[in-house]
């Protein structure tokens, strides 16, 4: 009995010993490499160039070319991310950090290794560049500006309809791609916009349909769409009829001398319609052998006005 309890305790600082070497073992190895990652070291770091603001137009050849090594001085901790990805990412703006000449950008990496400095960071100090001059190659597409058009597809609720028209944040767009396609192109229109028992104003995001042209794109890739919608209604005024274009040799007679014209206007504008901003008018010229009476046609309506219609269709006439 007293042998089995000596084993246990034994044992027992057996584990004890064990569990304490593991701690300081580890606490050893930890402190070993902080104190490692602490030192100054010197490495040579691939940085992937990178250009913003290009033209659409220009398509960038993307190789092993386009890459600077920088051999840096830092602290381990620093270049511990390099243990996972073999490069950092360099931005450079194509209008103010590089020249173009024969189809390549130029950066001149010993001149501007200030804009390496920025964009490492403290963390490292730059020691050299290779190489002193980078030549990024490119290719140029034709390009184009076009109008846009909508196409539309809108049903409104009964009592309101779009108060003017359409409008887009932008009136036209780029196309970029062969010559031999942008050439041919004149215009772009928008996909479908299609809405149903519409009674509010309307704002929407569409993208531009090129679906029918092959190898293009276009920029922006989608424009938004706004239109006022409000509550909508009809009146009616009578308009005198003038003829036009009656010889001189010519007199006649016509009956009605007026026409109920009706006009479909927004409620803002309903008070601001008045008869004077009506023309009907009958063209003489229009008669021949089979017809025997004028048709009226309104000429003149308000810009603001809708729709308008003239409910009598004929204008009855003798010749005196």
């Amino acid at each position: 009995m007293k042998s089995n309890k000596n084993t246990n305790i034994f044992d027992y600082v057996k584990k004890k010993n064990y569990k304490r070497f593991g701690l300081f073992f580890i606490a050893a190895f930890v402190l070993l490499i902080f104190s490692k990652l602490s030192n100054d070291y010197k490495e040579t770091i691939k940085l992937k160039v990178s250009l913003i603001n290009v033209e659409d137009e220009i398509i960038i050849k993307n190789d092993s070319s386009n890459y600077i090594e920088a051999y840096v001085k830092a602290k381990g901790f620093a270049l511990v991310p390099f243990l996972f990805k073999n490069s950092k990412e360099l931005i450079l703006n194509s209008k103010d950090d590089v020249t173009i000449k024969d189809n390549q950008f130029i950066f001149d990496a010993q001149k501007q290794k200030y804009l390496l400095e920025d964009q490492l960071g403290t963390a490292y100090e730059l020691l050299s560049v290779r190489p002193d001059t980078l030549l990024i190659s490119f290719s140029k597409r034709a390009s184009k500006i076009v109008p846009l058009e909508l196409v539309e597809n809108i049903t409104y609720a009964v009592g309101y309809d779009l108060k003017d028209a359409f409008k887009f944040n932008i009136d036209s767009v780029k196309i970029v791609g062969s010559s031999a396609v942008v050439d041919n192109i004149s215009s772009l229109s928008t996909k479908e916009l299609k809405l149903t028992d519409v009674n509010q104003s309307i704002d929407k995001t569409i993208d531009i349909d090129i679906s029918e042209f092959d190898d293009i794109e276009v920029f922006p890739k989608s424009v938004k769409v706004a239109g006022e919608v409000t509550r909508f209604t009809e009146g009616t005024l009578d308009i005198p009829v003038v003829i036009t274009n009656q010889p001189k040799s010519v007199n006649i007679n016509y009956f009605p001398k007026t026409v109920s014209v009706s006009f479909y206007v927004d409620l803002e504008n309903y008070n601001a319609v008045k008869p004077e901003d009506f023309r009907v008018e009958c063209n003489y010229k229009d008669l021949n052998k089979n017809l025997t009476y004028l048709q009226p046609k309104v000429v003149k309506k308000p810009s603001f006005v809708k729709r308008v219609n003239i409910r009598q269709k004929r204008i009855d006439y003798i010749r005196l």
